[in-house]
């Protein structure tokens, strides 16, 4: 970072799945932050088109409707759908990272999408692993996501969720020398008073023990969970025990660990503001680097693959093949013949 410049982050209910709704409320979202002075945003987890909270609420038989919906109104990259934000990311000159629900193909994927000023791509990333009941839905990525893209504005990463708690995926953005981290979250609504690390307290912290950690900014928007969504999905008497409205818990955190933005109430919609200097970093750097000096790579060191697996490889050799059709070709004996192709 050279300069200090404002940041938004996202505390508000998704237009759950209604991917083109969703969209619009994410570019008004985005213009709203522009109007504002804000050169970058960040949208909470699975925003569009919201977070799947029946995964938490019935069985996978019983969810399968829902599922087929979800799919259905995920994000495609590469789409009109998302031609529109990118559009929108450009008009307004604002950096975007949008968490998103990822279809490609026949798999969903927890995203996080990085978008610059010129609505270019500057990263793609996908959650290294599904939490818990997640996985009956997403599927996990690799090494390639765990990542930092330099930017104009500083050097930027991103994590999803409960990633905040893997303390080595969380090192090796700090030892590629992040500077604004954005955490993304969904509500903290689901099983009050009945699995404390799901909640709000825990869960802030984490966000929070980040900055200190990395010494780095830390933003992490929150969605909400809405009336039209409880309407939705809390269909009797149990689930409606297991899930609540509201849930909001978006912060922004210095990296010392301090509030620098005031938080909104947990059932408000809005966007938190915060300038980040970074003179701030350096005063937190020369306390505890965990990468510089106050790391001990002689005793403990970090082994990452950044490596992107697929599934399939393909190989072709067109110009073996040639040779050999080239051998196949030339009036020679038998003997010597096999000879040579078999040095080819």
């Amino acid at each position: 970072m050279k300069t200090s410049f404002k940041v938004a982050c996202v505390q508000a209910a998704p237009a759950f799945l209604d991917l083109e709704r969703g969209i619009e409320k994410t570019i008004a979202l985005m213009e709203c932050a522009s109007e504002n002075g804000a050169k970058l945003i960040a949208f909470p987890e699975t925003w569009l088109p919201g977070y799947p909270w029946f995964l938490w609420l019935d069985s996978p038989a019983a969810n399968m409707p829902l599922v087929y919906r979800y799919h259905q109104e995920s994000l495609v990259l590469g789409s009109e759908q998302a031609e529109l934000i990118s559009k929108a990311a450009a008009r307004l000159g604002l950096y975007v990272v949008l968490g998103y629900s990822e279809r490609d193909k026949g798999s969903l994927y927890i995203g996080q999408w990085l978008i610059n000023d010129h609505g270019e791509t500057i990263g793609v990333r996908r959650k290294l692993k599904a939490t818990h009941v997640e996985r009956t839905l997403f599927g996990e990525s690799d090494g390639s996501s765990l990542t930092t893209y330099d930017t104009p504005l500083g050097t930027l990463g991103a994590l999803c969720c409960w990633e905040h708690l893997q303390p080595l995926s969380k090192y090796s953005l700090f030892a590629q020398h992040e500077e604004i981290h954005i955490g993304a979250w969904p509500s903290f609504s689901l099983y009050k008073g009945a699995a404390n690390a799901l909640g709000a307290e825990v869960n802030t912290a984490i966000s929070r023990t980040y900055a200190v950690e990395g010494q780095c900014f830390v933003i992490a928007p929150c969605a909400l969970v809405s009336q039209e969504m409880l309407d939705l999905l809390c269909t009797d008497e149990k689930k409606s025990a297991l899930l609540d409205i509201g849930g909001g818990q978006a912060r922004i955190y210095g990296p010392d660990g301090s509030d620098i933005a005031s938080p909104l109430g947990e059932n408000e919609e809005g966007l938190l503001y915060a300038e980040l200097d970074p003179v701030a970093l350096i005063f937190a750097k020369m306390a505890a680097d965990p990468v510089g000096h106050y790391s001990r790579p002689d005793v403990t060191q970090l082994l990452l693959d950044r490596r992107s697996r697929k599934p399939m490889l393909t190989i072709d050799q067109p110009k073996v093949r040639e040779e050999v059709d080239e051998l196949c070709d030339t009036s020679v004996d038998d003997k010597s013949a096999s000879l040579n192709l078999g040095e080819k």
